[in-house]
Order: structure tokens, then sequence, then C-alpha cells
């Protein structure tokens, strides 16, 4: 099964800025590391959104998990980087009540 709706997909500006590639304290911790290292970068956040987008347009949704907010969706595969590499990661994706259009919550790498 895809994620429902994909094509409509939220990513909030902050959820990457703040978040995915910030290297505070406050922020993500090692995942900004990762991500910085595959090429992703803060003054260019759209291009982390868009391949966050696209690997979850392309993958499988792996699980669903029903929480208080909503059902999360989460969906493993590859996530490719502006410099050609790729990287094995899960998105998780959030409905959240009321709503038709799924909202990132996190990625990470996939450690298998």
């Amino acid at each position: 099964m895809k994620l429902p709706n994909v094509g409509n997909a939220q990513i909030d500006q902050t959820k990457i800025t703040e978040y995915l590639l910030s290297p505070s304290p406050q922020g993500s911790g090692g995942k900004a590391g990762f991500f910085a290292a595959l090429g992703f970068r803060q003054d260019s956040w759209e291009v982390l959104a868009n391949a966050l987008k696209a690997q979850a347009e392309s993958n499988e949704v792996s699980r669903v998990v029903q929480t208080t907010y909503g059902p999360r969706y989460h969906v493993d595969g590859l996530l490719q980087a502006p410099g050609g590499d790729a990287a094995e990661i899960r998105t998780v994706w959030q409905f959240d009540i009321g709503s038709s259009h799924p909202r990132l919550i996190t990625a990470y790498p996939l450690r298998r």
C-alpha cells in the first residue's frame, strides 16, 4: 500500500531547518549530520523536502500505527541525495484527526 494522498503531503520548513538539518542540541542530534553528509543543507531546505516526498511516493507503507493524534504511516526506502548517492531511510507521516493530508513527522536512517 502506498501512503494515501501522498501528492498532497505537507512538509513544514521548520521541520527541515530546525529539526532534521539543525546541528543544535535542541535539533535532531545525529540526523543533521546524516543528512548533511548526503549533501542536504539548511539554506536549500526544499531539496530535502522534495527528496523526502519522493521517497514516500516511491515506496510502500511498512507499518501503520494508530495514535491519539491520528494514524502514522511508516515508509521505508531509498532517499536520493543531491549528489547522486542514496541512503535507506524511514519517513513517518501522520494524518492529523480531521485532515486528509499526510504531514511529515520525522525521518531517520535505517540500520539493517
